[in-house]
């Protein structure tokens, strides 16, 4: 960290250290009787408040005292959004220790990578999970006890796992005494891993200082703007990114938080959205198309759904013109990375922006937006030169700011950092006023649904294959999806294997949604002066290929 030079004259404010336990007992002090909302695995609609949430929270956080968690220890949580989730949330991190959350979309091999990296020393985990566990169990060297986070009578009666803790059975062991412990600002407080594109997954250790000027900054007007008047859902998973802050967002501005669960189809959340008087949610593009057909295709309009933001990917314009134009729902652009933690733009007009014509406002919101106070950005080309805010010239895009990470967990990576600047991997232009337009990516993700493929991965595996001698995996347009996985394959001389052979060769060794959805295969790939695929030219080759699953 660099010492900064101290003014002979300091201010006389009071030394109050940011931390993330203040958050829910400001909200259990100030909003009290306001609802946090789940709808649970098993099936029902749960219903709290924040006074409640808070005392929840402090009993784990005691209970986790119990078990010999310390200052600094990962605790790792593999769940739905929910209220139990959302206790965790503020009983780890608040107590001093550090919150994982661990995406369950990942391969069984990854998750037990990520948390023997992390050394977790406990794993929460929803009823849905125990199957996926129950295999990965055995594997995580450092996890002391796995707890399911369920009442007595959801327990199962037998199970693989040799060490199964019950949720509310911890809770009510313990009592209301506990008082939230005061520490340094900058200790860590939660644990992202990325999606591991290239390689393993890198962690992104956040601290308790980045995620409460997180919160602060994407609440305010210019960013996401919630407030108390605001029935927030959160359908971007907690554990991707920890729902982008809004479970420190909201209760930060004293809105009703609603806890969608698993039920993601847009039937359910519909009908969520009605009956909890929903104003504000957030989540990728995939979860809105649901929910936009389900609405369409029954005539329905929304009673309180006003505002939306979408990132993960690009929100294609057909989307924002639907939503907007026949659902009366308005479209905020976010774009961010797990790295920083992750908000960096949202889109939005400025004042003079509003008397042009719908096209010309629809083109503004359509970038990724315009940076929120406390991020930094800036294109440079090849030689690190910084390049102009035109709107036209495109770049390598660099971020700085205080919840953006500095390296990753153990150092994975070494130094990330370019004379102070974060290298995002993504291409794009800045326009005069300042608003982003992703164009391009540096490196090879495939982006499906919101969640990142790896394409060397599922390259890798391929190749494996004994009449496979090349094999490039690169993202095309899929309707739904937004980009699928498609491998480009040059066989072996006299050998012979089929598409469907190769994806189920595939099957097993990498999650069931990065199996490639179509396997062309050519005499030759092109080849750059180094020996490298050119996957831009495969991915122009084949920007109009119709995948089957289309």
């Amino acid at each position: 960290m660099t010492p900064y030079p101290k003014s002979p004259v300091m201010g006389q404010m009071m030394d109050q250290p940011l931390l993330i336990s203040s958050i829910i007992e400001f909200a259990a002090r100030h909003y009290s009787s306001n609802e946090i909302v789940s709808r649970r695995v098993e099936g029902d609609l749960h219903r709290y408040t924040y006074r409640e949430c808070e005392a929840r929270a402090r009993r784990m956080a005691h209970a986790l005292q119990g078990l010999g968690v310390q200052m600094g220890e990962r605790v790792a949580t593999l769940a739905w959004n929910g209220y139990r989730h959302m206790e965790l949330y503020y009983a780890v991190s608040g107590s001093g220790a550090v919150l994982h959350t661990i995406n369950p979309r990942l391969h069984p091999e990854q998750i037990a990578y990520i948390v023997n990296h992390a050394e977790d020393q406990y794993l929460f985990f929803d009823l849905t999970f125990l199957p996926l566990i129950e295999a990965v169990a055995a594997h995580c060297k450092t996890v002391k006890s796995f707890v399911l986070m369920s009442d007595r009578a959801h327990m199962p009666t037998e199970t693989k796992i040799a060490s199964l803790l019950c949720y509310e059975d911890l809770i009510a062991a313990t009592g209301d005494d506990y008082a939230w412990p005061q520490f340094d600002e900058n200790s860590a407080a939660s644990l992202c891993y990325t999606s591991g594109t290239t390689g393993n997954p890198k962690g992104a250790l956040y601290s308790h200082r980045s995620t409460l000027l997180h919160a602060y900054a994407s609440a305010m007007p210019g960013a996401l703007n919630v407030s108390s008047k605001d029935s927030v859902v959160p359908v971007v998973p907690m554990f991707h990114v920890n729902a982008w802050g809004l479970p420190y967002s909201v209760p930060l501005s004293g809105a009703k938080m609603v806890f969608p669960g698993a039920a993601l189809d847009g039937k359910s959340l519909y009908e969520l959205f009605e009956s909890e008087g929903v104003t504000f949610s957030a989540g990728v593009p995939t979860v809105w198309l649901g929910l936009i057909n389900h609405a369409l295709q029954n005539n329905l309009k929304f009673s309180t759904f006003r505002r939306t933001v979408i990132g993960g990917s690009a929100c294609p314009p057909a989307m924002m013109d639907t939503l907007i134009d026949k659902l009366d729902v308005h479209v905020i652009h976010g774009w961010g990375m797990t790295e920083m933690s992750p908000l960096g733009t949202t889109g939005g007009l400025q004042s003079k922006h509003l008397a042009l014509p719908k096209e010309e406002q629809r083109k503004i919101l359509q970038k990724q937006g315009h940076a929120i106070f406390g991020v930094d950005m800036k294109i440079v080309n090849d030689d690190g030169e910084e390049l102009p805010w035109d709107g036209e010239t495109y770049g390598h895009l660099y971020v700085k700011g205080p919840w953006i990470v500095s390296g990753y967990f153990r150092d994975e990576g070494g130094d990330v950092l370019k004379d102070g600047w974060f290298p995002t991997g993504d291409v794009a232009t800045i326009d005069p006023d300042g608003y982003m337009q992703i164009t391009d990516r540096s490196k090879d993700v495939i982006k499906s649904g919101g969640e990142w493929i790896g394409s060397i991965d599922i390259e890798n595996i391929a190749m494996a294959h004994p009449a496979v001698l090349q094999a490039a995996c690169i993202g095309v347009a899929h309707p739904k999806w937004d980009e699928r996985p498609m491998l480009v394959v040059v066989k072996r001389p006299g050998q012979e294997v089929s598409g469907e052979e190769l994806r189920g060769f595939c099957e097993g060794k990498i999650a069931k949604w990065w199996l490639p959805d179509d396997v062309v295969f050519v005499e030759a790939l092109p080849m750059g002066a180094t020996g490298k695929i050119q996957k831009n030219k495969l991915r122009e080759q084949y920007r109009e290929h119709k995948l089957p699953t289309a």
